[in-house]
């Protein structure tokens, strides 16, 4: 809305300008970033309490301007949410209390959201382990005849076995880290462009040590087991076959 700190604004509490009330602004702040409302369009003022009152009581109610509809608590402990609530509705007829933090059940669209990435994680890992086969088994087969050529001279499979071994230990944590260095890369430029077309600060994309480690956790194993297994298809042929013989 192009306002900075000492312009004056006119607020009112409808379209029509009813209590149309002028106040010069103080400061200008970022709200906090909610996802529930990213694509939401926000237009937002803090107030004092006293003008916010004398601006939307309702003239002909002579207790507005002492009740609240609302009231915002916090505890010192968070794990006491459950009994003050139990004790605000025991001590306080007809007010309703309920904690404002993720509950973490089935109707929590994040706790949703969260699961529908595990099965997305799932489905690419074995996708991906799949296509990391196929690719160590032509490249085995690529290899065969230097293969049959070591084992002519006296080198033994579990010797050839262990070269192949470290070799694919060597790749594997090669890719993991590349692959590390991409998703740390990916989630500025991920984060630079949706927060430039919501004009939010809301992060989209958060690469933590936890999650890289967790990854290479599970690609270095699995990079090491597909060359091992293809490879083992290869090593475990007699020599007469590795030479075409």
């Amino acid at each position: 809305m192009h306002i900075g700190t000492g312009d004056i604004v006119t607020l009112a509490i409808d379209s029509k300008g009813t209590r149309a009330t002028t106040f010069r602004v103080a400061g200008v702040y970022e709200p906090t970033p909610d996802p529930m409302r990213f694509t939401a369009e926000r237009l937002e003022a803090r107030m004092h309490l006293p003008d916010l009152t004398a601006m939307t009581a309702d003239p002909g109610d002579p207790a507005a301007a002492e009740s609240a509809a609302a009231i915002n608590v916090k505890l010192v402990d968070p794990a006491d949410a459950e009994s003050f609530r139990t004790a605000v509705t025991a001590r306080v007829p007809g007010v309703a209390a309920y904690a404002t933090a993720r509950s973490g059940g089935g109707s929590d669209p994040f706790v949703v959201l969260d699961r529908f990435h595990v099965a997305i994680s799932v489905v690419t890992v074995l996708g991906a382990t799949a296509f990391l086969l196929a690719l160590m088994v032509i490249r085995a087969e690529e290899r065969r005849d230097t293969i049959g050529l070591l084992r002519l001279v006296g080198i033994s499979r579990r010797s050839l076995l262990m070269a192949v071994l470290v070799e694919g230990l060597l790749l594997a944590v090669i890719g993991a880290m590349f692959g590390v260095v991409v998703a740390f890369a990916g989630q500025g430029i991920v984060n630079g462009i949706f927060q430039a077309r919501y004009d939010t600060a809301l992060v989209f994309v958060r690469v933590t040590p936890s999650i890289a480690l967790r990854s290479i956790a599970f690609a270095v194993p699995l990079g090491v087991l597909a060359g091992v297994g293809a490879s083992w298809t290869v090593l475990r042929r007699d020599i007469m076959s590795l030479v075409r013989r």
